[in-house]
């Protein structure tokens, strides 16, 4: 019922207008989901909470689908306002491709991972792949 309703509101927000004509909005959406689910993810790699192979492999699951979405909302001068983008997302885009590609690459692995259901490799593949978030949060946001 949860992802049913997170779905719901999500679409609604999507749909509103004033959100669609805003690219930084779109993606501090995209990237507060990432920031739960990462969340949900580190407790349970962290030994927080007990480790359940269906729901780490959803949550798994989620986060490679968020891996695709965010990108296409740093259109140029998007970097003005809100945004905790830096300019060189835009005067260095082949870096910026880079970077998520490799993002994209781990978070693929990790739901591959997490299929599996091996806590030891879930762990060291959730470690990889939060490294490529802070690289890129490194190059490329203003912290």
């Amino acid at each position: 019922m949860k992802p049913l309703l997170l779905a719901a509101a999500s679409c609604t927000v999507l749909l509103n207008p004033a959100f669609a004509a805003d690219p930084v909005a779109q993606r501090q959406e995209i990237f507060k989901q990432y920031k739960q689910t990462v969340a949900t993810m580190a407790k349970t790699v962290k030994g927080e909470t007990p480790y359940n192979k269906n729901e780490f492999a959803k949550l798994a699951a989620h986060l490679d689908a968020l891996a695709q979405q965010p990108w296409q909302h740093f259109p140029a001068g998007s970097d003005k306002g809100k945004s905790e983008a830096r300019a060189k997302i835009w005067s260095k885009p082949q870096d910026w491709k880079a970077a998520i590609a490799q993002h994209k690459t781990e978070t693929a692995k990790l739901k591959q991972t997490a299929a599996g259901g091996d806590l030891a490799a879930i762990k060291a593949q959730f470690g990889a792949t939060q490294k490529t978030c802070k690289t890129c949060h490194d190059s490329f946001r203003n912290d």
